[in-house]
């Protein structure tokens, strides 16, 4: 099989086999494609006949190109994958990334809201059908530091309000329990009470009953923080860089947070083996701003 057939291969894999999201898909066969069409160029046509010296010529090559240092980054990390899965097979010999390093990418840290400025947002959801909606779903952003994904497609199956948790579907299938504070349990209340909440149904809905969609959301919390007055760019990301930030300041624990984030990489996911959800449930009422139980 020749290079595009192994990759589209292996794009395969991951989009069945491995559950791989159709973003992530499309990720990896962007920066796949590149490295495809620069050994056409160079008249390479095995990925056998790669090897460090010319990898690095091929990360050069982009980077003269205009490509970021964080693309580039991301770019050997497709490879890498790619590559490991080809020696896995018996198909490659050789690692052709091995010792290859991309440029130094300096990581710009996220914005934050400050607990007032969280504050401030979740309680600005107004009156009315839209007004509890709009409160419930940024509570529970806040509260529980879900993606946007995840919020739009909560059921109320997922949901146990008398326990105060919320069981996700992450990224690549993954599924995990995650506390919720009393404020956003109280909105989600609410919101069952005035839209009704059969089990299958979506927690947050758009037209004719169907889940909310992601860009309405995001138009929602930017009307909100715009008649909040924010000079910050708020979006669903945001609440959620917003509750490891301020879980972590009141906690300082970078294992517990990062496991209730759901954090997919590997060397981190075995570095929480042993945490169970109770020790999670006990860091997340005693650190979450809006988690304190009534005394």
């Amino acid at each position: 099989m020749d290079p595009r057939g192994q990759v589209q291969a292996w794009l395969a894999r991951l989009a069945g086999e491995r559950k791989a999201s159709p973003h992530t898909v499309d990720g990896y066969r962007r920066d796949l494609d590149k490295l495809l069409r620069w050994m056409e160029a160079q008249q390479i046509d095995a990925f056998s006949r790669l090897d460090a010296h010319r990898m690095r010529g091929f990360v050069a090559a982009e980077h003269r190109a205009g490509l970021s240092p964080k693309s580039l980054q991301r770019l050997l990390s497709s490879c890498r994958s790619l590559f490991r899965q080809l020696r896995r097979e018996g198909l490659l010999d050789n690692d052709p990334v091995a010792g290859v390093r991309g440029p130094k990418v300096h990581r710009k840290l996220p914005q934050v809201l400050d607990v007032d400025e969280a504050t401030t947002l979740v309680e600005s959801g107004g009156d009315g059908a839209l007004g509890v909606r709009d409160r419930a779903m940024l509570e529970l952003f806040y509260s529980s530091g879900l993606r946007l994904s995840e919020l739009v497609g909560l059921r109320w199956l997922d949901l146990d309000l008398t326990q105060g948790e919320v069981r996700v579907l992450g990224k690549g299938s993954k599924t995990r329990i995650v506390p919720v504070g009393r404020h956003a349990v109280e909105a989600l209340r609410a919101l069952g009470e005035a839209e009704g909440k059969a089990p299958e149904t979506p927690v947050f809905r758009g037209r004719g009953g169907a889940p909310i969609s992601p860009r309405t959301v995001q138009a929602r919390l930017k009307q909100l923080a715009l008649a909040q007055g924010f000079a910050k760019h708020v979006h669903p990301h945001l609440l959620r860089h917003t509750f490891a930030s301020h879980m972590l300041e009141s906690s300082g624990d970078l294992r517990a947070v990062q496991e209730l984030l759901g954090h997919a990489d590997i060397a981190t996911t075995q570095i929480y083996t042993h945490l169970d959800f109770q020790h999670l449930a006990k860091v997340y009422d005693a650190a979450h701003p809006r988690a304190k139980r009534k005394g």
